[in-house]
């Protein structure tokens, strides 16, 4: 399955069903008279947030959605059936922007979670609902109203627990692959990875969902290599782990590199509990790596692990000490956490 994180889509919703102009004529029968019925509620359009999806893909191949009209109003004081909703299933995660691409209209991150994007029109009366003391015959009977229609933007943001970032060939896919399921694309030249990846990971008894983003180079911001595009999926991770390649000529500057590329695309991401970590360990002497680890500590303050995706050396404390991150972020989530409140919008 091909990742696709947005898609430019056209809803539109039913139009209300008209009302009917009828009387009621039949001989021996008293109390006749208009008994047309009005027209049915035209159908909405529906976004919800459903499990087992992780791309917008289905999206590309179909961009038009129309809900049903609704059923016109019939004799003996029948009215229209009103119009089926058309529903958009998207996974969660999934933001829906205006035509505009910067008006967020709602944000779906639980399943089960449901958006009206657009309203179906209300049905039109019949003749019935008009007559009164002084008019007993109307023959009119109103149309039903047009359903709205509006361009919208559907821009996914993975749900992970913790992001994956660094240079291009810093170890990121190799050490999903080592801890995970997923099977990512690995291989000894840059942008090995192009779309995000997700895998779930397991440290004793507890698990977190781990995303492979793709690396960033000097310039991402400003569209340089794959650009920072995807980086909009590490926004809603609890925590970021660095990975850097012990093997670089200087791993200051590139720990400077991404650190810079992550204050320039903002949303928080350099504000974020980040976790270093020096990768392939064992291609080089234990000498080297403490060496690099020192140069590190020097130049930003930071500790850096040292862990070796092949040799399993620091993976097992890594993890433990990622998990702890999470269940921290959390559990001050949990504390922070205030009443909900229900934001409809009103297109």
């Amino acid at each position: 399955m091909k990742f696709l994180d947005q898609a430019r889509v056209y809803v539109r919703a039913g139009n209300g069903g008209n009302g009917c102009t009828s009387f009621r004529r039949e001989r021996y029968v008293e109390f006749g008279g208009p008994d047309g019925g009005g027209g049915g509620k035209g159908g909405d359009v529906v976004a919800e947030c459903v499990d087992n999806l992780n791309t917008l893909i289905d999206y590309r191949y179909q961009q038009h959605f129309n809900a049903r009209t609704g059923g016109q109003g019939m004799g003996k004081n029948r009215s229209g059936a009103g119009g089926e909703d058309k529903v958009l299933k998207v996974p969660p995660g999934t933001q829906i922007f205006a035509e505009d691409n910067e008006t967020l209209l709602g944000d779906l991150t639980r399943v089960g979670q449901t958006l009206i994007l657009a309203h179906g029109g209300n049905g039109g009366f019949g003749n019935a609902h008009f007559k009164s003391s002084v008019n007993q015959a109307p023959r009119r009977a109103n149309p039903g109203e047009p359903g709205q229609e509006f361009t919208l933007w559907l821009r996914l943001k993975l749900i992970a627990d913790a992001g994956l970032i660094g240079l291009p060939n810093a170890g990121k896919s190799t050490f999903l692959a080592a801890t995970s399921a997923a099977k990512p694309k690995i291989a000894d030249y840059p942008f090995t990875t192009l779309h995000p990846g997700l895998g779930v990971v397991r440290a004793g008894d507890k698990d977190f969902v781990l995303a492979d983003i793709p690396g960033l180079i000097e310039g991402a911001h400003e569209g340089a290599g794959i650009g920072d595009r995807f980086l909009g999926h590490v926004e809603r991770c609890r925590a970021i782990l660095h990975l850097i390649d012990v093997t670089s000529e200087d791993v200051a500057r590139d720990y400077a590199t991404v650190r810079g590329e992550l204050a320039a695309y903002g949303a928080g991401l350099d504000e974020k509990q980040e976790i270093v970590a020096l990768t392939k360990c064992d291609a080089v002497s234990q000498e080297h790596r403490n060496q690099c680890a020192t140069v590190l500590r020097e130049a930003h303050g930071v500790e850096a692990r040292l862990i070796s995706a092949v040799t399993g050396l620091g993976m097992n404390d890594m993890l433990f000490r990622i998990a702890d991150v999470i269940g921290q972020a959390k559990a001050d989530e949990k504390e922070a956490a205030q009443p909900d409140r229900v934001v409809q919008w009103q297109p």
